[in-house]
């Protein structure tokens, strides 16, 4: 079993990125952190430092130790702080999962909510793929999972799907790009520079699909997984992007960029998957009624 002593002697080294700070911050002698360190390696049969001149560097088993240390530390001192409140001061906890191809500006609307209650409510949001979130979700490491489809039917879960809503998509661009631009919505598009997502996005097949209904052929000059940083380079000029039309008022203010168009024959769906099959948790209640009716309210 491991000893958390030792361990906490080489995460505070690490964070330190030396034994001497270490040693300064414990307040104990830099022999003892190294005595307690090697017995940590020596316990596991692992380097989790190399020498690199006169200073140490974390090994490529110790970066993965150290993960695992931040978050065995981080929880501890979640646990203090939780311990130390009053019982009417201490929060109700929900755990979400986000899919990350969600757009960031999507799940800020879902789950914003929780942290306006009235309650005393902490969240903690978690990104990763859908496959390891629902992982998650059945091992009851998450309350909910926020994602772009229901639970695929080649996952054996015991978990429920619960569409949140809809939304058509919208074209957008820099103003820049946007003065070039010549002739009606979709027409326009003819030629010109194209950012869409990767080809692991549902989307993607739509939008090819669309454009090829429409005899319209852009120059595609970039695709991304990432839904934000498509718009930090849509609004950097690079090319036009797109964005669910539920938030692109907000997309339009937040990276200065104008509206070209949108079409309904594309739609991202959102969902929210709990374990509940009748939701009974008043957190995650409240973030599917308030997407569903605020959000999606044309869905």
């Amino acid at each position: 079993m491991v000893n958390y002593k030792h361990l906490h002697y080489f995460w505070v080294t690490a964070k330190e990125g030396s034994i001497t700070k270490a040693s300064e911050r414990l307040h104990i002698t830099p022999q003892t952190i190294s005595g307690q360190i090697s017995q940590l390696e020596e316990y596991y049969d692992v380097a989790l430092f190399k020498k690199v001149g006169r200073n140490i560097e974390l090994s490529a088993m110790g970066e993965l130790v150290l993960s695992y240390a931040e978050e065995i530390f981080s929880l501890g001192n979640e646990l203090e702080q939780f311990m130390q409140m009053q019982p009417e001061e201490q929060p109700s906890l929900i755990k979400v999962g986000v899919v990350d191809i969600i757009p960031k500006l999507i799940a800020q609307q879902i789950l914003l909510p929780t942290l306006t209650m009235p309650r005393n409510t902490k969240m903690i949001c978690r990104e990763a793929d859908l496959d390891s979130l629902l992982a998650d979700l059945t091992l009851h490491r998450l309350d909910l999972v926020i994602a772009d489809r229901p639970i695929p039917t080649n996952i054996s879960t015991r978990a429920y799907s619960y569409k949140l809503g809809q939304s058509s998509i919208s074209f957008l661009a820099s103003a820049e790009i946007q003065d070039r631009l010549q002739g009606d919505f979709p027409q326009c598009l003819n030629a010109a520079p194209l950012l869409l997502p990767g080809s692991e996005s549902h989307l993607r097949f739509e939008i090819e699909q669309w454009l090829s209904k429409n005899h319209i052929h852009p120059l595609i000059v970039a695709e991304f997984d990432d839904s934000a940083l498509m718009k930090a380079f849509g609004q950097e000029g690079v090319g036009i992007f797109i964005a669910p039309s539920a938030i692109k008022e907000a997309v339009i203010a937040q990276y200065n960029v104008q509206y070209i168009g949108e079409t309904d024959a594309i739609t991202e769906t959102f969902y929210a998957i709990s374990t509940e099959k009748k939701v009974n948790n008043a957190i995650v209640s409240e973030i599917i009624e308030t997407a569903s009716t605020v959000l999606f309210s044309e869905s």
